[in-house]
C-alpha cells in the first residue's frame, strides 16, 4: 500500500540534474534577475558510477547537503542513455518501500526563488514496464520548505499535483525515452506541461515560484533514467506602476450553478498599488466592475478580491474576461500585456434524477488524510442534491469492518476515492470523475422512505427502485447509514496531519493546525455507521421487475446507538449495477425519509431484510509495539469474550469481559509478545468478529 504524498511524508526530496554543457559554476552564482540563465547537462564529462555526481558538478547538490557525496548523491551510468552520440545518464532506483536513498537537487536559483519573469525546464525520462518515476520542483533554498508541485509517473500515466490537487495528466510513454517540458510564466501564473513537445494543458499553481527541482525514487518500484536536463529563465524588469492579472478562478460545475468569481491581483510594478477597478464579463456581455480601493499593496504583493456579485454558469462554453485596469486612478498601467485574464468553462446538465455516490478511504492516523476531508466537504458544499459522500474510516475508532475491508480491497494506499465504484483516484480528483458520472442517466430512481422511533432509536428505512429503462443482469440494493459532525475524546480521534506548518501548502485550514489535530479541535463529517446488507448489495434485487416502470422495494432495520446523533444521519440508498458500479443513489435525512414516506410490505416486490449489528469492533493503533485498544460501539448489552491467536493458531492471549454495553476502549498489552501477525478474534453475544493484529 502507498500514501499520496507531497514527499513531506519523508524528509527528502529527489532531484535530478546533470552536468554544466553552456553555464558555469561562476555564471550560476554571478546570475541576477536581470539577465538571462541557459543550463544543460547530458553527463557525457562526467566520470562512471564514481565520484558521484554531485562530488563531480558544483551544480547539483542532495537533498540534506549543499554538496554532493553520501548516499543520497546518484552516479552517473551507462546503462542506458537519450543522446545517440551519447552513453551516459542518470539512474535512480529504490528497493526500500519509503523510498531512496537517492534524492538530489539541481538549484534553479543561486539566491532568492524566481518568481517574475518566464521558465522553462526540460528533462529526458526512460521510465520500465511496471516501474515509477517522480520529482517535485521546491519553492525555496529550504528544503521542503515548499512543495511548488509534484509529479507522479507510474503505471503508464503522469499527474502533476499542487497541494494535493492534480492540476494536469497526460498518457506516460513506458520503457522508451521521452522528452517532460514545464513552462511557467511568473507574471501571469500560467504553468503548461508537455509531453515531447506537445503541450498536455494549462493551470494556475498555487505555489506561482520555483527555486530547484527534486528527483527522489518515491517507493520500491522506483526506477528511472534521465538524461539531457536543461533549463531556461527569462527574467522581467518591473515599470514603475503596473497590476498584474494573476488568476482568475471561476470553477467549473453544473449548469444553473451560481459562481462568485475571485480575481488575484500581483503588484509587479515598483510604486505602491492603492486601487485599480476589475471588470469581468460572462460570454461577451455586459461588464460587472468591482473598484478596489484602499489597498497598500507592496511590490510584488497579491491580493485577492472576490465578487459578491453572482454569475450563473449557462449551457455550453462559459468564458469569462477579467480586466484590470484604472490603476491608482491613473487609467493605463506601465505593462498593458498582464491586464487581461481569460477562463473557460464548460458546464454539465445533469441527467434526471441521478446522483452520485463518492466513498473515501480515510483514518484518523493517516496524515495526509486532512486532504480527502476537505475535499469531501468541499464536494458537498458545492453539489449538494448532486454528491452522497460517505468517509469510509480505517484502523480508527469509526471503522465499520467490513465496509472498510471492502473499499481497503479496491484501493492502493490513504486517502482514496472511488466516485460511484469507478476506478480509485485521490480525493483531488473527485469532481473530475463526479462530472463525468452525473451526466449518465440512471437505470432506475431511488427513493428513501423511513420510520424513526426516537425513543427505541430503530429506525426502518425503504428504498424504493422505479425502473427508467429494461434491466438485464444482477442489479442490487444496499443501504448505508451515514453521520455528519461527529466527535470523540483521547488520542484515536485526534487527526494527524502532514499540512501543519504549512509547508505540504495549503489545505483548507489544516496548515493553520498542529500535528495532530487535537480531538477536541476535530469533526468528522459523512463518517459510515452502518452499510447493509454488506458492500456487494442484494443480489438480483429486482427479481422479475426489470421492465420501464417497475417499482421494487427493499426494507432495512437500524438501531442507532445512543451515541449517535440522529439529526445528523444520513440515510443513501444505493442501486448497484450488475459490473458492481453504483448505477444511482439517493441521500436523505431523516426527517426528509420520513416525509417521504415508508413502504411497507403491500406493494408489489416487497421484501424485507433486517440489519441490526450487535456492535462495531476495530484495534487502534495496528501495528503497535506497546499497547493498543479493542474499541467497541455495542448497541444493547452484550457479553464480549476476547481471544488472541498466533499465526500457527496457537492461543496466546484471552480474557472474559462480562456483560458491556456502549462505547469502550479495551486495552491490550503487546509487549507481551514477539513481532509478527495476530489473530484476534472478540466475541459479541454469541458472534465472533476475527481482526487481524500486527506486533512491530
Amino acid at each position: 500500500m502507498y500514501i499520496y504524498l507531497h514527499k513531506s511524508k519523508k524528509q527528502s526530496n529527489p532531484i535530478q540534474m546533470k552536468k554544466i554543457a553552456t553555464l558555469t559554476l561562476g555564471c550560476l552564482l554571478a546570475f541576477t534577475a536581470t539577465k538571462a540563465q541557459t543550463f544543460s547537462d547530458d553527463f557525457e564529462s562526467y566520470t562512471l558510477t564514481t565520484p558521484l555526481l554531485g562530488i563531480q558538478s558544483p551544480l547539483w547538490r542532495t537533498w540534506s547537503s549543499t554538496t554532493g557525496g553520501g548516499a543520497e548523491d546518484v552516479a552517473v551510468v551507462s546503462t542506458d542513455n537519450h543522446t545517440v552520440a551519447g552513453s551516459k545518464s542518470i539512474y535512480f532506483s529504490s528497493t526500500s518501500a519509503t523510498g531512496g536513498p537517492q534524492d538530489v537537487i539541481l538549484p534553479f536559483s543561486a539566491g532568492a526563488p524566481l518568481t517574475t519573469g518566464q521558465f522553462s525546464w526540460k528533462s529526458w525520462f526512460k521510465i520500465p514496464t511496471g516501474k515509477s518515476g517522480y520529482f517535485n520542483f521546491q519553492g525555496t533554498a529550504t528544503m521542503g520548505g515548499m512543495y511548488v508541485l509534484d509529479c507522479f509517473m507510474t503505471g503508464g500515466n503522469i499527474q502533476i499535483q499542487n497541494s494535493g490537487t492534480i492540476v494536469a495528466s497526460a498518457t506516460q510513454p513506458v520503457g522508451t525515452w521521452f522528452e517532460m517540458e514545464i513552462k511557467a510564466n511568473f507574471n501571469s501564473n500560467s504553468w503548461e506541461l508537455l509531453i515531447n513537445g506537445v503541450s498536455q494543458g494549462t493551470w494556475s499553481n498555487a505555489n506561482n515560484q520555483v527555486w530547484g527541482i527534486d528527483y527522489y525514487p518515491a517507493d520500491a518500484a522506483a526506477s528511472f533514467w534521465i538524461d539531457d536536463v536543461s533549463y531556461n529563465v527569462t527574467p522581467y524588469t518591473l515599470p514603475a506602476l503596473n497590476a498584474a492579472g494573476n488568476m482568475l478562478d471561476i470553477s467549473n460545475g453544473l449548469v444553473g450553478s451560481v459562481r462568485y468569481p475571485a480575481v488575484k491581483v500581483r503588484n509587479l510594478g515598483t510604486a505602491v498599488i492603492n486601487s485599480f477597478d476589475i471588470s469581468i464579463t460572462q460570454n461577451g456581455g455586459a461588464p460587472v466592475v468591482k473598484n478596489v480601493t484602499g489597498l497598500t499593496l507592496a511590490s510584488l504583493a497579491s491580493t485577492i478580491q472576490t465578487y459578491t456579485v453572482p454569475f450563473t454558469l449557462v449551457t455550453g462554453t462559459n468564458t469569462f474576461v477579467a480586466t484590470i485596469s484604472n490603476v491608482n486612478g491613473a487609467g493605463a498601467d506601465g505593462d498593458a500585456s498582464d491586464n487581461v485574464l481569460t477562463t473557460i468553462v464548460t458546464p454539465v446538465t445533469p441527467a434526471a434524477g441521478k446522483m452520485v455516490v463518492a466513498e473515501e478511504g480515510t483514518g484518523t492516523w493517516c496524515q495526509w488524510c486532512p486532504r480527502g476531508a476537505v475535499y469531501m466537504d468541499l464536494m458537498d458544499t458545492k453539489y449538494s442534491g448532486f454528491i452522497a459522500p460517505i468517509a469510509v474510516h480505517n484502523a480508527d475508532p469509526m471503522t465499520v469492518t467490513t465496509y472498510d475491508a471492502a473499499i481497503g480491497a479496491l484501493i492502493g494506499g490513504y486517502p482514496s476515492a472511488l466516485v460511484d465504484r469507478l476506478p480509485e483516484i485521490d480525493p483531488s480528483g473527485i469532481e473530475t470523475d463526479f462530472l463525468t458520472r452525473i451526466i449518465v442517466a440512471p437505470k432506475a430512481f431511488v427513493l428513501n422512505g423511513a420510520t424513526y422511533n426516537s425513543t427505541t432509536r430503530v429506525l426502518n428505512v425503504s428504498v424504493t427502485s422505479t425502473v427508467q429503462s429494461t434491466l438485464t443482469g444482477n442489479y442490487k440494493v444496499a443501504c448505508v447509514i451515514t453521520e455528519d459532525d461527529v466527535t470523540g475524546t483521547g488520542s484515536t480521534y485526534a487527526q494527524s496531519n502532514a499540512y501543519a506548518g504549512g509547508a505540504a501548502g495549503v489545505m483548507g485550514g489544516f496548515e493553520s493546525l498542529a500535528n495532530p489535530v487535537p480531538a477536541s479541535q476535530m469533526v468528522y463529517d459523512h463518517v459510515a455507521r452502518f452499510i447493509s446488507p454488506d458492500f456487494a448489495g442484494i443480489a438480483n434485487a429486482a427479481g422479475t421487475s426489470t421492465a420501464a416502470g417497475s417499482v421494487f422495494t427493499w426494507n432495512f432495520t437500524f438501531t442507532l446507538p445512543a451515541s449517535y446523533d440522529d439529526t445528523q444521519i444520513h440515510i443513501v440508498g444505493l442501486f448497484i449495477d450488475p459490473t458492481g458500479k453504483i448505477d444511482n443513489a439517493a441521500s436523505t435525512t431523516i426527517p426528509q425519509a420520513v416525509a417521504n414516506g415508508f413502504v411497507s410490505g403491500t406493494g408489489v416486490g416487497i421484501n424485507d431484510i433486517a440489519d441490526a449489528p450487535d456492535a462495531q469492533v476495530s484495534i487502534y493503533p495496528n501495528p503497535s509495539s506497546d499497547y493498543t485498544s479493542i474499541t467497541l460501539n455495542l448497541t444493547k448489552a452484550s457479553d464480549v469474550s476476547v481471544m488472541i491467536y498466533s499465526v500457527d493458531g496457537s492461543l496466546v492471549g484471552s480474557k472474559s469481559y462480562g456483560e458491556l454495553n456502549g462505547g469502550m476502549l479495551l486495552p491490550v498489552d503487546m509487549t507481551r509478545y514477539t513481532a509478527g501477525m495476530y489473530f484476534v478474534n472478540v466475541t459479541i453475544g454469541g458472534t465472533t468478529s476475527v481482526l487481524k493484529l500486527i506486533k512491530k
